[in-house]
């Protein structure tokens, strides 16, 4: 008892060759010994557990073993490796930046620098956790760790590379460790398997590496929880009591069970999924993350990237033949929407159930009437058409109608009319349904008001300005005789046409109405405006005001211009100092109010 070592420590690597997953890397470093280019400072960076101390290590070992291996490796028997190796070496100095991160604790650490090693040929300064140094201590370290003495090699490790300084990351060579695979941890928890006599399925490590997301010091470590048990026999369904994670056929089941809309069975398996302790979000996000990987095996290029196992990925196939691409997707969208909602609901278990029947309901027709069905928008379409037919007939469908059933009657005998009439009725009747739906989807006719519109409509939507029919004008119709018009009738005509904008073109019916219009030679008038963005949408719409003051005031020759106002032209804004000073010239009896009062101009 006294005498056990946890899995991960016990198995740590001890040279370059049995680092797991960290090829393409510990290649680099070996390559490094054997030229005997060495940096002076190095930087591991990459997920936890992943080997970024132990390749710190064995680099710092190996670079002072006094027989290296042809290969770049330590011999681990000379004195150096094996003082190394006990734990007394005196050329290796580790410090866990997360607990010394203050500058006093970065001066001792470079006093250190200035002892050359007894023994060996380098002093290797290892520091762990190096994104946890305030900044006052990494400005603290880099001079030294620019130009170290030439028997100091620093090597930095860090999870997190983003909050390390700019200045720190450039005098540094950078290395950084990849996530290890599913298969890669397995591999490795059978050799220890192997090593410990302990029998296991390799579901179970499976699941084991998948909980260990890609670290190997979890996986070990989860291998020991799991092997104290399971007593010396690891299985699939004892994992996953321990661990209390779901079966991922729980996750098939739900959605084979989408696939055929049965709502009720989801709910029934919903329920025992959460009485059994599982909460309503990690279930979501576990179901978010299969239909991903269903998506993933739908194709043979993307089904490499699921991290299962070879049987879990077979399976993934199989039901990826069942799914459509359209489910897929909309699965993925109500799932993910159901996570950001998470949170924030009140009502965290009907959230997931109205989640599930969702996905429950993308299979059902559109136009599927039973219940529980869902409203899609071509059902509500379909549903408010039948509406729409089942109302009385419309005076426009009357009159066609009537016009059929009069033309009939000329042309038909007096002993036909009567059969006549019944059948054209029925024909007008069928097409009731088309007239209905050609008037609901016509464009409505702009009225008067409709002239006006924003200017940021007009400039997103061009076609707005050729839909701006001030009034309903017949230009085939000719006016018969021209009325001669005064500028007050003008300027009453243009005063009716702004008011008669719906309340939703207010800001530019007010601008037009501050607009005062002139006429420049009769019958033509213009107005004048103060900018340019007034300018260039009057224009757009000019033609229909020319229109719309033809026919209001009966003269078919009138021209409409609109231009820039001149800078003498243009009105002056006066504050209320100004405003005052003008009155009490003309007025000096506002001076003797104003003192007499106590008022003060603010």
């Amino acid at each position: 008892m006294d005498n056990y070592i946890v899995s991960a420590r016990k198995y740590r690597p001890m040279t370059f060759s049995s680092v797991v997953g960290q090829d393409s890397l510990t290649m680099t470093l070996k390559n490094s010994v054997k030229s005997g280019k060495l940096a002076h400072a190095y930087l591991f960076c990459g997920p936890r557990g992943v080997g970024k101390t132990t390749c710190a290590r064995i680099f710092a070992k190996t670079i002072n073993c006094e027989n290296p291996t042809t290969d770049g490796e330590a011999c681990n028997e000379c004195a150096s490796c094996k003082a190394f190796n006990e734990g007394r070496s005196m050329n290796i100095f580790e410090l866990d930046a997360a607990s010394n991160n203050k500058v006093e604790n970065i001066k001792s650490l470079m006093d250190q620098t200035l002892i050359p090693p007894q023994t060996g040929r380098y002093k290797v300064f290892i520091i762990d956790e190096v994104h946890m140094l305030s900044t006052s201590a990494f400005n603290a370290f880099l001079k030294t760790l620019e130009e170290p003495p030439q028997y100091v090699i620093f090597i930095l490790a860090t999870t997190e590379k983003n909050k390390i300084l700019p200045t720190i990351l450039s005098r540094c060579q950078i290395y950084d460790f990849e996530r290890m695979t599913i298969p890669e941890i397995v591999n490795q928890l059978t050799m220890v398997a192997q090593k410990e006599n302990i029998t296991f399925e390799e579901e179970a490590l499976a699941l084991i590496a998948e909980k260990a997301d890609g670290g190997m010091r979890d996986a070990l470590s989860i291998f020991d929880q799991v092997s104290s048990f399971c007593q010396g026999h690891i299985t699939f369904k004892k994992v996953l009591e321990d661990l209390n994670v779901l079966d991922a056929d729980n996750y098939f089941r739900i959605i084979d069970m989408a696939l055929e809309n049965k709502t009720t069975d989801i709910m029934l398996l919903l329920n025992n999924i959460i009485t059994r302790g599982f909460d309503g979000g990690n279930i979501i996000t576990g179901l978010a993350s299969h239909v991903r990987n269903v998506m993933m095996a739908r194709d043979k290029q993307t089904l490499p990237l699921l991290e299962v196992s070879e049987l879990q990925r077979q399976k993934y196939h199989q039901q990826a033949q069942k799914c459509s691409d359209k489910f897929l997707f909309r699965a993925l969208k109500i799932l993910n929407d159901c996570d950001i909602s998470y949170r924030q609901s009140s009502n965290k278990r009907l959230l997931v159930e109205l989640t599930l029947i969702r996905v429950a309901q993308i299979t059902q027709p559109e136009d599927d009437d039973s219940a529980g069905a869902g409203l899609s928008p071509n059902r509500l379409k379909s549903l408010f058409k039948n509406i729409l037919v089942s109302q009385p007939k419309t005076a426009m469908q009357v009159a066609g109608v009537e016009k059929t059933l009069k033309k009939s009657t000329y042309q038909k005998s007096a002993n036909e009319k009567s059969e006549e009439t019944d059948n054209e009725k029925n024909n007008a009747v069928k097409l009731q349904p088309q007239q209905i739906a050609d008037i609901t989807t016509r464009k409505k006719q702009p009225q008067l008001a409709n002239i006006g519109v924003t200017f940021a409509r007009l400039k997103q939507d061009p076609v707005i300005s050729d839909e701006l029919n001030v009034i309903k004008v017949d230009e085939k119709q000719s006016i018969i005789e021209e009325k001669r018009f005064t500028e007050a009738d003008l300027s009453v005509q243009w005063t009716l046409m702004c008011n008669r904008m719906p309340q939703n073109f207010v800001g530019l019916a007010s601008r037009l109405k501050n607009l005062v219009p002139r006429i420049t030679s009769y019958p033509n008038f213009e107005v004048v405006v103060d900018n340019n963005i007034l300018l260039e949408h009057i224009n757009q719409i000019r033609g229909k005001i020319r229109a719309t003051m033809r026919q209001t005031l009966n003269h078919k020759s009138i021209e409409f211009s609109v231009r820039l106002a001149n800078q003498d032209e243009l009105k002056k804004t006066f504050t209320k100092r100004e405003v005052f000073d003008d009155l009490r010239k003309r007025n000096p009896a506002f001076e003797k109010l104003r003192t007499k009062l106590g008022l003060e101009l603010a």
